[in-house]
């Protein structure tokens, strides 16, 4: 095994090993790293040579809801319906990949019926960012990059977010509503994991970007399929199904930790 330090642009002091030769030791230096991460509390990862580089234009797709922002926007939007606790154990589920992600997201758009979209804003105008995110996004702009956000959430915050943050495009569900009151209905097809999964490649082919120039993130089982396809998949604060098979968990860092692990 032998292990190259290189330079990061994150904000924190960070060193990421570059490792050749693993072969039979993989599995006991795995557990070795993740033990001292969390001794140190720190975020350590395996990266290897067929990573994206920041040098040349690349793809980020992100997850909204608990990685571009620190909150769920849905279980925001239930507290003013008076069902907050029983859409946040629901989302929570979902997240961990206990439930089908389609029916769990109807059943939870329904207890948001009869709230006014007025109310929407107050969400809104408060959304925290999550740490991190605009050092990442300044970033990769300044290195070609394409940024978007694909999401099982809504559009009425997603488009507010690419607009704000000037990303390239974001895709998410559209809430009904009729007369400015929520139906509990979604409008559509819904965005689930096979769709965020085709998004990054129907955004790679328009912007011709090679698929070994993606990177996907996200939290929840939702967001594993996009990760998959993407040549490096990063699970950031995620849910354990998430860590366990993403190519690189951020557990206590901010989003920009990310730059540590582009070549």
């Amino acid at each position: 095994m032998s292990l190259h330090a290189h330079d990061s642009l994150v904000a924190e002091t960070v060193v990421v090993f570059n490792v050749t030769n693993i072969d039979e030791d993989k599995q006991r230096v795995n557990q070795a790293i993740d033990s001292a991460a969390a001794s140190y509390h720190c975020d350590v990862a395996l990266v290897n040579r067929n990573m994206p580089v920041l040098s040349e234009p690349g793809l980020l797709v992100m997850d909204m809801d608990s990685t571009v922002i620190q909150i769920e926007c849905i279980d925001e939007i239930a507290k003013l319906a008076g069902l907050g606790e029983q859409v946040s154990a629901v989302t929570e589920r979902a997240m961990r990949g206990e439930l089908d992600f389609k029916e769990s997201l109807r059943s939870r758009v329904e207890c948001l019926k009869g709230v006014k979209v007025s109310q929407l804003a107050q969400i809104r105008s408060a959304i925290p960012l999550m740490p991190g995110l605009q050092n990442l996004l300044n970033v990769l702009k300044l290195h070609g990059w394409k940024i978007a956000i694909a999401s099982g959430g809504f559009t009425y915050f997603a488009g507010y977010l690419e607009h704000r943050l000037g990303l390239d495009t974001s895709r998410a569900n559209e809430l009904e509503h009729v007369d400015g009151i929520l139906t509990g209905k979604v409008v559509g097809d819904i965005v689930d994991a096979e769709v965020k999964a085709q998004t990054v490649q129907d955004l790679a082919t328009k912007w011709q970007i090679p698929m070994s120039q993606t990177v996907a993130m996200g939290d929840g089982a939702n967001d594993l399929k996009m990760m998959g396809v993407a040549a490096l998949g990063i699970a950031f604060e995620a849910k354990p199904v998430v860590n366990a098979q993403a190519d690189v968990a951020i557990r206590y860092s901010g989003l920009d930790t990310m730059l540590a692990y582009l070549q």
